[in-house]
């Protein structure tokens, strides 16, 4: 997949390693529950925002498909 250069970094700069986020909702059956908090840890280079959920889990989100937001 790619993604454009542009693209990838407004998701860097949005989204840096070490930020807080928390999950609204993502399609996915693995999903952590609503309302996890996790930490940003990675961005790839097809713009995936890795995380470390709080529940131990590390599914990557999509930046545009899931839906999550910021936390201080």
């Amino acid at each position: 997949m790619y993604i454009p250069d542009k693209q990838l970094e407004l998701i860097k700069k949005l989204y840096p390693v070490g930020s807080k986020v928390e999950l609204i909702s993502m399609d996915d059956p693995q999903a952590p529950p609503k309302g996890t908090k996790g930490e940003v840890y990675a961005i790839d280079s097809i713009g995936q925002i890795h995380v470390n959920w709080e529940n131990g889990s590390s599914l990557a989100l999509i930046y545009g498909t899931d839906d999550f937001k910021r936390i201080e």
